[in-house]
């Protein structure tokens, strides 16, 4: 299993955390299983491809095959490493896991049709797709380009919130773990950094919602998750220095509000 070969060699352990699981829990293999399961639905075809025009129609697709599996892995390993830090499987915790594996299914075919367009309109400069029938027609109309960027956020932002909810769910539960200060300061760090995807997510809506710019406005609205960069950049930077300012206090140093721990789990 995936998470028992991470978990041996401690993928995901640095930055002084202490794990506090080392076992691959039920909800654990459920969303293994249901994360599989939404990979396997954005394999480009069930069939081989019986001629060599069909090979290349099919080869055409791997880039946006490539970015949505790529975005899978990554609220994959987001899921792997909040199990690892937080031993908490209780009914809030089962609840939050549910509705983030449901987000996960229903959203995969938004999430390939968004990337296939956009893969198509990049790298074939035509982002018409052939029906059965052998016609060529163009997958969005004028006025559904809108409505295609408010589905793709809704996504974005369900999963989002729902990592964020984790993570205040144990930020609420910090003493029973027996968090220590540094522990507490990166949950609430991961807390921000949940509702900063959020916030883009839904700034993205709003100009497709709003059709900020018009017939331009599904494009505005793709683009504006750019800002991921930048403002996660510019959070991360914050977040370490508050981090080492806190490590250098006198009560961490001296083991007063918790003290400091290697990660790992020890």
């Amino acid at each position: 299993m995936i998470r028992e070969k991470l978990i041996a060699a401690d993928v995901g352990a640095g930055g002084k955390f202490r794990w506090r699981s080392r076992e691959v829990s039920r909800l654990e293999g459920l969303a293994d299983a249901v994360f599989g399961f939404a990979i396997t639905l954005l394999v480009v075809s069930l069939e081989v491809p019986r001629t060599f025009d069909d090979l290349l129609a099919m080869m055409m697709t791997f880039p946006a095959f490539a970015i949505s599996f790529a975005l899978l892995l990554l609220v994959w390993y987001q899921h792997y490493v909040y199990f690892r830090r937080y031993d908490i499987e209780d009914g809030l915790t089962m609840v939050l896991n549910s509705a983030l594996l449901f987000v996960v299914l229903f959203y995969v075919y938004p999430l390939k049709f968004v990337w296939t367009f956009l893969a198509n309109l990049v790298i074939k400069g035509d982002a018409r797709v052939r029906l059965a029938s052998g016609e060529l027609v163009f997958p969005v109309g004028r006025e559904q380009g809108a409505t295609m960027m408010i589905i793709y956020g809704l996504g974005s932002v369900a999963v989002f919130l729902i990592f964020a909810l984790l993570y205040w769910h144990a930020y609420r539960r910090r003493a029973e773990m027996e968090l220590n200060a540094v522990e507490i300061l990166d949950t609430r760090t991961e807390i921000e950094s949940n509702l900063l995807y959020m916030a883009v997510g839904v700034f993205s809506i709003a100009l497709a919602a709003l059709h900020i710019g018009g017939p331009l406005a599904p494009m505005f609205a793709g683009f504006s998750y750019a800002l991921l960069g930048p403002v996660l950049w510019a959070h991360g930077n914050f977040s370490k220095k508050r981090r080492r300012r806190l490590e250098q206090s006198p009560q961490v140093s001296q083991g007063e509000g918790g003290e400091l721990n290697s990660g790992g789990g020890e």
